[in-house]
């Protein structure tokens, strides 16, 4: 900690605390037995959800953090991780707190773990995305990687709704809806989802680029 840069010493900190509160939702999320709403399932079945694995991703990336070797630098392989996970959350938590929770509730939304998932974690992320000190400006082709998972995403779950079909729910495989206005929609929903990605992505690395060169 002794030779770290005070931006990084609060990066640390946060990693942290990504760490131990993505811990904290896992744990909430298997302790749940009774419906409550607000996109959770029960135990392992929580992790179908893109909120759910975007925010494990996160806690990981952040473990990766501060178990790596080098403490005096970072490599350009864990920004870029950095940046596809914080991209992830970042939009999850743009779509609840902008979309679903107007609709919903933000109540609702943010019951039992997704107070974390949805919300603490990602905001977490966020500012210890923004603070971080990369040493240089981070290239835009890691704004065109963090499209990966989500792609990765909905390819599989494209996979599932065509290998299991869509089903009635609750025991539905298209839990998000996506189509419920025929595979053409859903498609192009999900073509919007991964721009989505990507413009999250480019404007976070635009706010620590800007940061960056101000520093």
């Amino acid at each position: 900690m002794k030779n770290l840069t005070p931006c990084n010493k609060v990066s640390f900190i946060l990693n942290i605390l990504i760490v131990i509160l993505t811990i904290i939702g896992i744990v909430v999320m298997f302790a749940i037995n009774v419906p409550i709403g607000g996109l959770i399932s029960y135990g392992f079945e929580n992790f179908k959800y893109y909120t759910v694995l975007s925010n494990v991703a996160s806690g990981v990336v952040a473990a990766v953090y501060l178990f790596r070797k080098d403490k005096d630098g970072i490599s350009g392989r864990l920004i870029s991780a950095k940046l596809m996970s914080v991209s992830a959350v970042t939009l999850t938590f743009l779509i609840i707190a902008l979309f679903l929770g107007p609709i919903y509730g933000h109540a609702m939304m943010y019951r039992g773990s997704n107070v974390f998932f949805h919300l603490i974690v990602p905001i977490l992320a966020m500012i210890e995305f923004v603070i971080l000190d990369t040493g240089n400006k981070i290239p835009f082709r890691y704004a065109v990687y963090s499209m990966i998972p989500t792609i990765i995403y909905g390819v599989c779950y494209a996979l599932n709704l065509f290998l299991n079909g869509i089903g009635q729910w609750p025991e539905t495989n298209d839990w998000y809806g996506f189509v419920n206005w025929g595979y053409p929609v859903g498609f192009a929903i999900f073509g919007m989802i991964i721009l989505a990605t990507f413009a999250t992505a480019c404007l976070l690395r635009f706010a620590k680029n800007k940061l960056t060169i101000s520093n």
